[in-house]
């Protein structure tokens, strides 16, 4: 399955990967955190980097150009869509879905 994720769905993709499980489980977690993660050049392509609050130093947020919100053309095998949506249900499940899993929820057609 081929989903385009923009830089914001892949960070927030890579958030929601289960930090235990079984061995397939992180399996497919090392592996889509090597497809989903963010490289270097995506960090100088896409001018990836954390601003902080000029009011409130403790307050920071990541910020990136426009080319970083037009989506990158990820594959996913099977098993790793699998994963996902099983993760996204559960946070569904939980009341835990925030806004910027939205669109992850709708791209993966989690039912």
């Amino acid at each position: 399955m081929n989903i385009g994720l923009n830089v914001l769905e892949r960070s927030t993709l890579l958030g929601i990967l289960p930090k235990e499980g079984n061995i397939i489980t992180l399996r497919l977690n090392r592996e889509l955190t090597g497809k989903v993660g963010l490289s270097a050049e995506d960090f100088a392509t896409f001018e990836i980097k954390t601003v902080q609050d000029e009011k409130d130093p403790e307050k920071s947020w990541t910020s990136w150009n426009a080319k970083g919100s037009a989506p990158t053309g990820i594959v996913f095998a099977d098993a790793e869509v699998k994963l996902i949506k099983k993760e996204l249900k559960k946070l569904d499940d939980a009341g835990k879905l925030n806004l910027d899993m939205m669109s992850l929820y709708d791209k993966f057609e989690v039912e």
